[in-house]
Formats: structure tokens, sequence, C-alpha cells
């Protein structure tokens, strides 16, 4: 496969195909708001200031009202030296998938090209580096696998589900993160060896408790 660029910060758009249309550009870790869903939505919210604080943010929502009314609220979730916003052009039209177009008639993430894209990460001040995430893993830093997940009974066992949430629970996570993007989020925040360091901890505390009791 052909290296792709990867952005250090955590990208947050709208919606799903935005979330498609990014991922096809940059290799990153993109979370979505949901449209307004993240005005309900506590647990994203916290996943958000988490991510914030470790990686940062760059917002990339549509130019439209709505998409400003987002990163507005987005701005007062997360400390402004930990969010940066990326903006793209207003272009007139519609995506092939819609029927009608938006109600202000542009065209949203999803419906711009990967240069366009880039172009937008780029000006906001994201952090790039060339190469694939098997480039990262020579330098040394060895990612946390599926694999990784079921020897340390995250998937798999009966018990998995419990295990996750004590880990969620550890991390100030969503509990209905599901476990690939969980996943996603542990190799954002940290390489193999800190993910079995915190299963080490996590679970032998949490076994004296069970003793315990």
């Amino acid at each position: 496969a052909p290296s792709m660029t990867r952005v250090r910060e955590v990208i947050v758009v709208e919606g799903k195909y935005d979330r498609i249309r990014v991922l096809s550009a940059v290799d990153a870790l993109v979370v979505e708001t949901d449209g307004f869903g993240i005005f309900r939505d506590k647990e994203k919210a916290a996943l958000l200031r988490t991510l914030a604080r470790e990686r940062g943010l760059v917002v990339l929502t549509d130019s439209d009202a709505a998409g400003f009314v987002i990163r507005d609220h987005l701005n007062g979730l997360v400390p402004p030296e930990q969010i940066r916003h990326a903006y793209i052009p207003e272009c007139p039209g519609k995506e092939k998938r819609k029927a009608a177009p938006s109600r202000e008639g542009l065209l949203g993430v999803e419906g711009m090209d990967s240069t366009v894209i880039l172009a937008a990460l780029r000006r906001a001040g994201a952090t790039f580096s060339e190469g694939s995430v098997e480039g990262e893993q020579m330098q040394g830093r060895q990612k946390i696998t599926k694999l990784d997940f079921y020897e340390a009974g995250l998937t798999g066992a009966a018990n998995s589900s419990v295990r996750r949430a004590h880990l969620l629970e550890r991390l100030g996570l969503p509990h209905r993160l599901s476990a690939n993007r969980l996943l996603e989020v542990l190799n954002a925040l940290m390489d193999c060896s800190a993910f079995w360091e915190l299963i080490g901890e996590l679970f032998t505390e949490k076994e004296r408790c069970e003793e315990a009791n």
C-alpha cells in the first residue's frame, strides 16, 4: 500500500461520510460529532477532551452556519491551545449521495477532494508526518493490535466487556466506545509496552479489590 500522510492531531468532523472522506486523504484518528449530537452527548464530549489533551484537535466541519455552531461548541469544550480549526472553501454544489443540496447550497467536507482537505489541514497547522503506520513500527514504536486486545482479555473472553469497561473508566472514555474505536484511541495515546503496563496495573488492582470483597 502507498504510504499515506499521517496527521498527529485528532480530526473532528460532523458525520460518517465526512469521516470516510478524510480517511481517504490522510491517516489519522477521525471522530464524528454526529452533527449537533455533540450538544447532548456528554460521553463524546469527555472523549474529545481526553484526545485534545493528549494529541490536540483539528476541527474540520462544513463551511455552513451549522458547521460554525459546532465549532463554537467545541471551542467551549477544550482549552484554546488544544484546538485548531481547518476550513474548506465555500463551493456551491451538492454531493452525489444527496437528493437536494444543503440549505446554503454548499458542498460539505464529504464533497471535497483530497488535495483540498490536505490544504485545509496544512493551513490549520496540523502536524504531518510522511510514512505509513508500518514505518512508525520500524522506529521502535510498537502499535497495539487486535491480537494484544485478545491476549489482554479485552475481546473474545466471557468477561471481555467488563474488562473493557474497567479500562474505559480508567482512561475517562465513554463506555459506549466499541472495541475497534478503543483500539484506535489507545494507539493515539500510547504504544504497545505502555498498553501492557496499564493492563497489568489495572487488572491486578481490580483482582485485589475483588478478592478483598
